[in-house]
C-alpha cells in the first residue's frame, strides 16, 4: 500500500519488506509487533486498511485521503477521512476533532451514511494517545495522506495485528 504525504510518495513506515515483483510494501505481523518506532501516520493508514470495506462500501478499488491539521502544541487538532470510489468524486466519510467549538463537537463524527464502530474505536484511542506515536512533522500547513487499495496480504496482516492488540491485556500506563 503506497501512500503520499506532503513530501511525495513513500511506503508505509512500519513495513520494511518490499515485494520486488510488484514494488509494493508488504507488512508482516512480526514486523508490526516488533516495530518500536510506530508513527501516527502508519497507525492511521493501518486503521484505514482494517476498515477498507466500510470506507469503500464494498468496493476493492478506490482511494482514501486523510487530511489533518496541527494544534499549537504539535499534536493533531483534527483529521478528516475522504473516500473516493469513483475517480474525481470525494465524500467525507468521517472527521475527528480534539476540541469542541460552536461548529462541531469533540470526537468522531461520521458523514454521508458512513459508519464503522471499529474505525471509531481506533481513532478515539489513537487521537487520545497521540504522544504514544511519532507525530508527523508540522510544516505549518495541512497534512495529507493518500492511501491506495491494500492487497489481500496487507489487509490480513493489519487485521491480525489489530486482533492481537484487541486481545492483549490493557496497558495500565495508558488507562
Amino acid at each position: 500500500m503506497a501512500t503520499m504525504n506532503g513530501d511525495g510518495p513513500r511506503a508505509m513506515p512500519d513495513s520494511p519488506e518490499l515485494d520486488l515483483r510488484s514494488g509494493r510494501v508488504l507488512m508482516t505481523l512480526d514486523t508490526m509487533k516488533n516495530n518500536q518506532s510506530r508513527t501516527l501516520e502508519g497507525i492511521l493508514e493501518s486503521a484505514v486498511v482494517v476498515s477498507w470495506q466500510e470506507l469503500m462500501r464494498g468496493s476493492q478499488a478506490g482511494l482514501i485521503h486523510i487530511e489533518y491539521t496541527f494544534a499549537p502544541g504539535g499534536t493533531l487538532d483534527y483529521l478528516k477521512l475522504w473516500s473516493s470510489i469513483t475517480p474525481g468524486h470525494w465524500l467525507l466519510a468521517c472527521e475527528y476533532w480534539m476540541t469542541a467549538s460552536t461548529l462541531h463537537d469533540r470526537g468522531i463524527h461520521f458523514e454521508n451514511g458512513y459508519q464503522s464502530q471499529g474505525l471509531a474505536h481506533i481513532l478515539e484511542s489513537v487521537m487520545q494517545r497521540q504522544d504514544s506515536f511519532l507525530l508527523p512533522t508540522d510544516f505549518g500547513r495541512q497534512g495529507l495522506l493518500q492511501i491506495t487499495a491494500p492487497t489481500d496480504e496487507e489487509s490480513t496482516a493489519v487485521s491480525e495485528v489489530f486482533d492481537h492488540l484487541a486481545s492483549a491485556p490493557a496497558d495500565p500506563a495508558l488507562a
